[in-house]
């Protein structure tokens, strides 16, 4: 919950360094974890650095804030329990019953869960567009009443892009905010809000983190929010995130800082990994269709070329023999783990349709039967490969 001071140095500094300089008292370099509730206070309203109680802010949560602001370009940064948690904080702060959101026809289960189920009986509406689609979008757009357009890029599980900077406009031209789920991305692939977004959300569960030992969610809002009736954004999102209280503990807070210091090296490995395996996965008789936008057959090829690094760990691909045939196959693997989430060191392995996108079956964001999602992890893509071979069924 602080604003950020940019500082001209490479993203992997910024990550070892924003919001972490050495303990004052100690010399310690790496932040101290500050498991407390509360804060003596100066005499009443002397307020040490401004702590008084930890929901309300805690060193160990500033640190990882100001270093999520850092590295997403950004001017405030705000951590909470769980990414829904971030999320919910966002609509409950920047709409209002009434409000009109345009979500992706291919977005987290979770996330069209919330929408779906817990905005929509507040007042909120919705509209699915595919992301991919800028017209589609901009007819989406109910004029006065669309507050929000929500994107995901990549997006969750058919690695769809969206095209930030025309998107942001799009909104902009309608007098709503760009909100991006930057989670498969990452701030080190992608950097939303210098392409016009407004404000980005993780799940830092996921790469952030990047250990599978932490859940844990991070909203990051520009420097400077032009949208008429959204300049307090920042501060509406603060003011939220005290009140709703779902705020990041200050152990889960240290966990995600000592991820995010090695993001950059471990995200140039997925990558690589994942390259491997999808040239694999676009030879094999199994299968009928491979999602990746490193692809140049893939619709979203040439724009996720122009706005990320590299083209991230996520993978996902069908099957031809259906979707049992889908299922088996990530019952048969050994070194991808059969399990939900993603953007851990371990490679996963799970079926959308009866997994994390269960949620969203019979609605318009239903996913295809036939899907498996693959979250590529650093292991030795030698191995990774072997274990996709010996899993998938013969043609």
């Amino acid at each position: 919950m602080t604003d950020h001071d940019a500082r001209p140095s490479g993203f992997s500094t910024r990550a070892i360094h924003a919001g972490q300089e050495p303990d004052r008292r100690t010399g310690a370099v790496v932040p101290a974890i500050y498991q407390v509730s509360t804060y003596k206070q100066d005499g009443v309203g002397g307020l040490r650095e401004g702590y008084e109680y930890s929901r309300s802010a805690n060193p160990t949560r500033t640190a990882l804030e100001e270093c999520l602001a850092a590295l997403e370009e950004g001017g405030r940064g705000f951590a909470f329990a769980s990414g829904l948690a971030g999320q919910d904080t966002v609509i409950r702060a920047l709409l209002r019953p009434g409000d009109h959101v345009v979500v992706p026809t291919d977005a987290y289960g979770g996330t069209y869960r919330l929408i779906n189920k817990v905005a929509q009986p507040w007042g909120i509406e919705h509209t699915a567009a595919a992301i991919a689609d800028v017209d589609a979008v901009r007819q989406a757009i109910r004029p006065g009443q669309t507050k929000v357009v929500w994107v995901e890029t990549p997006t969750n599980p058919l690695l769809g892009i969206a095209d930030i900077r025309a998107v942001a406009d799009v909104a902009h031209e309608a007098g709503a905010l760009l909100a991006v789920d930057n989670t498969f991305a990452t701030p080190y692939l992608q950097q939303p809000l210098a392409l016009g977004a407004d404000v980005v959300m993780h799940s830092t569960t996921k790469y952030c983190g990047g250990h599978s030992d932490v859940v844990g969610g991070a909203v990051v809002t520009a420097r400077q929010i032009d949208v008429a009736g959204f300049e307090d954004a920042a501060d509406r999102i603060a003011f939220h995130q005290n009140s709703m209280g779902a705020v990041a503990g200050p152990f889960d807070a240290w966990l995600v800082l000592r991820g995010l210091k090695t993001l950059g090296l471990r995200m140039d490995r997925h990558c690589d990994n994942a390259e491997k395996v999808v040239a694999f996965l676009q030879d094999h008789p199994a299968v009928s269709a491979v999602h990746y936008p490193g692809l140049a057959t893939h619709p979203g090829h040439d724009v996720a070329t122009k706005q990320m690094l590299r083209y991230g760990g996520m993978v996902s691909f069908q099957v031809k023999a259906g979707e049992q045939a889908a299922v088996d196959l990530c019952a048969r693997t050994t070194v991808f783990t059969l399990g939900e989430s993603l953007g851990g060191v371990e490679s996963l392995i799970e079926h959308p349709g009866r997994m994390t996108h269960a949620s969203v079956a019979g609605t318009e964001l239903e996913v295809p039967a036939d899907l498996v999602r693959l979250s590529v992890g650093i292991e030795d893509a030698d191995d990774l490969v072997a274990d996709l071979e010996r899993a998938l069924p013969r043609a």
